[in-house]
């Protein structure tokens, strides 16, 4: 009985010494260090500020662009009416009309020469 009482308190050091090989870690190797991490994370960042800056300057440069697109309209109208005006001045200095307008107010002209008048200062 001896041996076979010694059998059985040896089996469950077996199996202790069993289970604590089986419990050993292993450490696993990682697929990216914490440095590249940081590096990584760090050149992420800075794509991203680059973006928001490059989608800024844009957004920045078409409001301008809309600005001076607006600005050249407004220019080109008022041109048209200076134009417009000039023309309308140059029909009413014309002198036939101007003749007429004081026949009907009851002038009359002395002399038969009609002379226009240049423009004041010169």
């Amino acid at each position: 009985m001896s041996i076979e009482r010694a059998r059985k308190l040896q089996q469950p050091m077996e199996k202790q010494q069993e289970q604590q090989q089986v419990k050993v870690k292993v450490q696993k190797k990682q697929w990216v260090s914490t440095g590249e991490k940081v590096l990584y994370s760090m050149a992420t960042g800075l794509v991203v500020i680059a973006s928001v800056f490059m989608v800024q300057f844009s957004s920045t440069t078409d409001t301008l662009n809309r600005d001076i697109q607006k600005m050249e309209q407004k220019i080109g109208q008022q041109q048209s009416v200076n134009d417009n005006l000039a023309y309308e001045a140059k029909e009413l200095s014309n002198p036939d009309r101007i003749l007429q307008i004081a026949k009907d107010n009851g002038l009359e002209m002395q002399n038969a020469e009609v002379k226009q008048a240049g423009v004041v200062g010169n």
